[in-house]
């Protein structure tokens, strides 16, 4: 097989992780890259797309391939502004559905969190449920939503709170239900990419599943 992925989110933890596997993996020639700013990556199979994620419409014509990764997330901390967070974790996996879904792409893979739902109380929750039921809308063949809980992993960037929880979560894995505990990010992109190369259904993949 020679296939071509398509990856946003490339410069985080899961995404760099997705990447990596894609590069090693056989099955995959080309790996498109759309990001903001470089992944620091150099390879033969890599081609970097750089630019405004906001206006993906100047990508339209290079977002082509057998399969679309969507790593794209931030926090409240690191964009306090809620309509900025809206347009990065719903517009931004929205639009680059849309755009692959007109383009031909099959399939494609999205992590999404623990506890979506478009009806929640919690704003975090909200917006990863309307994302979900926005990119399902799009009804590309096959959709596989992630939602893993705390992501362990090293991280590029400095997350106390986050570090604090992972620590705590792993410390008390015996207590707490299998749903809830913390997942490797090494392993989302794991399934993501398992996923993406069988032939099952469109489906939401829990936590204790990843």
């Amino acid at each position: 097989m020679q296939k071509t992925a398509i990856l946003l989110g490339a410069t985080g933890l899961t995404g760099s992780l997705v990447l990596e596997q894609l590069i090693s993996d056989k099955n995959y020639v080309t790996i498109k890259v759309f990001s903001r700013k470089p992944s620091g990556v150099s390879h033969p199979k890599v081609k970097e797309y750089i630019g405004d994620l906001f206006k993906l419409d100047v990508f339209k014509e290079d977002m082509t391939g057998d399969e679309v990764y969507i790593c794209i997330g931030t926090t409240k901390k690191k964009t306090p502004d809620h309509e900025l967070y809206r347009k990065i974790d719903l517009g931004i996996p929205t639009q680059v559905a849309e755009i692959c879904k007109a383009n031909g792409v099959s399939t494609l893979a999205v992590v999404s969190a623990i506890g979506a739902n478009a009806n929640s109380a919690v704003p975090y929750n909200k917006i990863k449920g309307e994302m979900e039921n926005a990119v399902i809308k799009v009804n590309i063949a096959q959709t596989y939503i992630l939602r893993p809980s705390f992501i362990a992993g090293n991280r590029k960037e400095h997350r106390t709170g986050e570090k604090i929880g992972v620590a705590i979560f792993k410390f008390l894995r015996f207590l707490i239900p299998e749903k809830y505990r913390a997942v490797d990010a090494s392993d989302i992109a794991t399934k993501m990419i398992e996923l993406c190369n069988s032939n099952i259904p469109s489906k939401i993949i829990e936590s204790n599943d990843i």
